[in-house]
């Protein structure tokens, strides 16, 4: 249990480390990523006005049948597909990226590498 909780803490500073740099607004909201070991969730975040703009997930009920049959990183990339196009929806182009101290490897990478193919900038 030692060694999960150090991997936690190590997780949880990264997190702070790069939430300290890095403030979304209207005009460029924070994509925030939350991976769990079920589902994968984005949302776009202003921090100015302290509300989420957009959001998807794996547990969305568009999403969810689709979802239920693939691997993880298929999901991601599903999800980041949805996300893009709720964004167009509310016209939003650019984003900064906020992984939540995670790597930018897997599920994190394939959902921001399908919201950048769906047409959002970071």
């Amino acid at each position: 249990m030692d060694k999960a909780k150090a991997k936690l803490k190590g997780r949880r500073k990264r997190q702070a480390r790069v939430r300290g740099k890095i403030v979304g607004t209207a005009e460029r909201p924070r994509l925030c990523v939350y991976r769990s070991n079920a589902g994968i969730y984005a949302q776009m975040i202003d921090d100015g006005a302290g509300r989420t703009m957009v959001s998807a997930s794996t547990i969305d009920s568009e999403l969810r049948k689709a979802c239920s049959g693939l691997s993880g990183g298929e999901a991601a990339a599903k999800v980041g597909e949805l996300l893009a196009a709720r964004a167009k929806k509310s016209d939003i182009e650019s984003v900064v990226f906020d992984r939540g101290g995670r790597l930018y490897h897997g599920r994190v990478k394939a959902l921001a590498e399908a919201a950048r193919a769906g047409g959002l900038k970071f």
